[in-house]
């Protein structure tokens, strides 16, 4: 991770950025930088990658895909590629430019589409076949490195937490969409996209506390994603009844 910081201070630099100051008020170098305070931010954060923050990373993977698939893969890349978290290596792969530049356009449609009564329903129709796939790969990629055994914990966790989260999501959005106004459907959008952000910030700053929260909440999802099946059901019932032709 401190090569990556490196290359990137020292393209900074090729451009004429001034990225720090010495002591003496004259801008650091990047090498000064890399082996300063910069560094053993560095350092102290890849110490934290132990078990409980693999498994962690990898919940929150699986959990936060079934809401916002290709936040998380942004964010989670580009994070990585600044250097502000360390990735595993299985995950390495979402700092590439080009899968960062594709996961920020998928991300800006989303962030749009996911806004607009009727049409978020389709594109998460279209896009959970996605999603789940995904949140297991991703979690795979966070812990199987260097055990297959781990790699398919792994996708399990992350497959299920990101069922779990789709299936939530759109039983919510589909109950909201009987609603003839648009803003309870805009401000739901709103709190699933500060949700990705905090379950991500949360899973790698405060495991053990996002491991109790994970738990709390698939509960909450798995009690919400029923009463509201049973609610659409009685909904589409009700439409049956209402356009089938009157018996004689």
């Amino acid at each position: 991770m401190d090569s990556i910081w490196t290359s990137f201070v020292a393209w900074l630099t090729t451009w004429g950025a001034q990225v720090g100051v010495s002591a003496a008020g004259v801008g650091a170098t990047a090498g000064e930088i890399v082996s300063g305070p910069v560094a053993d931010g560095v350092s102290a954060v890849a110490d934290k990658l132990d078990m409980p923050s693999l498994l962690a990373l990898a919940a929150a993977l699986g959990w936060a895909s079934g809401f916002r698939l290709y936040a998380v893969v942004f964010m989670v890349g580009a994070a990585g590629w600044a250097g502000w978290i360390p990735l595993p290596e299985g995950l390495q792969v979402l700092q590439h430019p080009a899968l960062l530049v594709t996961s920020g356009a998928l991300l800006f449609v989303e962030f749009f589409a996911d806004k607009i009564p009727g049409l978020d329903s389709l594109w998460d129709m279209v896009n959970s076949v996605i999603r789940i796939p995904a949140g297991a790969a991703l979690a795979a990629g966070a812990l199987g490195a260097d055990s297959s055994t781990m790699a398919l914990v792994g996708a399990l966790l992350g497959g299920s937490l990101a069922a779990t989260a789709q299936a939530a999501k759109t039983t919510t959005r589909a109950a909201i969409n009987t609603s003839p106004e648009p803003f309870s459907n805009v401000a739901m959008s709103f709190v699933e996209d500060g949700l990705v952000i905090g379950i991500v910030w949360l899973a790698a700053n405060e495991p053990l506390i996002f491991a109790g929260v994970v738990a709390v909440a698939v509960l909450v999802m798995w009690v919400i994603t029923w009463m509201l099946f049973r609610f659409l059901r009685a909904v589409l019932r009700r439409m049956q009844s209402f356009l089938s032709p009157a018996s004689p």
